[in-house]
């Protein structure tokens, strides 16, 4: 099921098909191959009482959304009544049940979403790699025999849509959560502003960087969930014309270490839109070569998943993935001076960042400077710490500007997926849309050669 929403509505609107069967195909493609890799939990017979519910209103003249009957994947981190929200982990497994759905669910069943699961996830969404010791890894979908990471921490999610479990999928973004693994599986992912989008109802990994945002086939597909994860109702933007654009390239830390294959593809697509017309400048941002610094002594990531997670630890930190337990453990160590310190840093590097790209429309560079490695070649601890801060590095970047982005594929077809990430200032977020659409309008002839 990788047609885009827009294509499925129509189908949906011409009677070509119904919600009961996409989401039976949904469901079948779950129980299958990575499925069970995929999902910690299915919602089987109440999704297809959704569906029909759907069907049987779309046959009545009512269509709530472009989400309309569509089968939607949650990530393990939101909260439905009823459930416990077991995070990507067995620490939870003994929690009380969610006596409300988050926000986002709400806003998702209101809109008529028909949703099919939980996605498998990074316990606690605390890496980039999508690894998981408790559910099992769910495989990248371009070299499922050389067994490649999805990228992370919303693994699931991002496998969930290329394999056809989901039309789309909800994940989170801290660090590049929604952004990793829409680059290393092939598709679509926006990080909005984190403020654009309500978190109640979400496990935290941190207060101060975490954001709501979609995987989905194509970037327009991403902006009408964008519509209705932030509640704003707004119709999808118009994309912006590439003749004149201005984007800039960061050629501080964001270029560094680029294998053969990411450095070819990005730079084959800043070709193509220069073409187009835009206008390619690359700049140094040297804020962004300060960012290891300012956390020197921790992290908001650290300190913030500690605060929450401190007391669960103390009752059941046997049943962690020792990986994460110790990146959490870790933020036990930070001062509270020390975070204050890095509050006002933040504060005062965002405003300089701000100023530095003022006169550009968007940011452009890889989502993430490495294809999807082996999962065989992270068994060592060294290999796992170096590679999560490879992927995550330049995505986070952009979480410690409070800004948005959205990532889309520059790769070609056949080739190891590659994304390019459009980023802004906060805020900024149906302008990022605008331009990501016109790129990747503009890729899609290269892309398919």
């Amino acid at each position: 099921m990788t047609e885009t929403l827009s294509a499925l509505q129509h189908a949906l609107s011409k009677g070509r098909t119904t919600s009961e069967a996409l989401t039976e195909a949904a469901l079948a493609c779950a129980g299958t191959g990575e499925g069970p890799r995929v999902f910690t939990r299915l919602y089987g017979e109440r999704a297809l009482a959704a569906a029909r519910a759907s069907d049987l209103m779309r046959k009545a003249g009512f269509v709530r959304s472009p989400l309309e009957g569509l089968p939607i994947s949650i990530k393990d981190l939101f909260d439905v009544t009823g459930e416990t929200t077991k995070a990507g982990s067995v620490a939870l497994d003994d929690a009380p049940a969610a006596t409300a759905n988050a926000p986002i669910v709400d806003r998702l069943l209101a809109a008529g979403a028909v949703l099919v699961g939980r996605t498998n996830m990074t316990e606690f969404a605390f890496s980039g790699l999508g690894i998981n010791p408790h559910y099992g890894t769910p495989l990248n979908p371009f070299d499922r025999a050389g067994a490649r990471i999805p990228g992370g921490s919303s693994s699931g999610a991002a496998v969930s849509v290329t394999d056809g479990m989901a039309a789309a999928a909800i994940g989170t973004d801290t660090g590049g959560s929604v952004r990793i693994p829409a680059a290393l599986c092939g598709i679509a992912g926006f990080k909005p502003t984190a403020r654009r989008v309500p978190r109640e109802g979400c496990v935290p990994l941190s207060t101060s960087l975490d954001s709501i945002g979609p995987l989905a086939p194509s970037l327009t597909c991403c902006a009408l969930l964008d519509a209705v994860l932030s509640g704003s109702g707004e119709s999808v933007p118009v994309p912006a014309e590439l003749a004149g654009l201005r984007l800039a390239v960061p050629t501080t830390l964001a270029l560094d270490g680029l294998d053969d294959a990411v450095a070819a593809s990005f730079r084959r697509a800043l070709d193509t839109l220069s073409r187009a017309g835009a206008h390619i400048s690359e700049i140094a941002v040297p804020e962004f070569a300060t960012l290891g610094s300012l956390q020197a002594k921790g992290s908001f990531a650290g300190a913030e998943a500690w605060h929450w997670h401190r007391a669960l630890i103390a009752r059941a930190g046997d049943r962690y993935d020792p990986r994460v337990l110790g990146r959490i453990q870790r933020g036990a160590e930070m001062a509270l001076a020390d975070y204050l310190d890095l509050v006002a840093a933040r504060k005062a590097w965002i405003a300089a960042v701000e100023a530095r790209i003022a006169g550009f429309d968007a940011l452009a560079m890889p989502t993430v400077p490495v294809i999807a490695p082996r999962i065989a070649d992270l068994a060592e601890e060294a290999a796992y710490g170096a590679t999560n801060l490879l992927i995550l590095r330049n995505p986070t970047l952009i979480n410690f500007l409070d800004g948005c982005a959205a990532s889309l594929p520059c790769h070609r077809q056949g080739e190891a997926p590659v994304g390019l990430m459009v980023a802004g200032a906060g805020g900024q977020d149906r302008r990022i849309l605008a331009i990501g659409q016109a790129i990747e309008a503009a890729l899609a002839p290269s892309r398919a050669a």
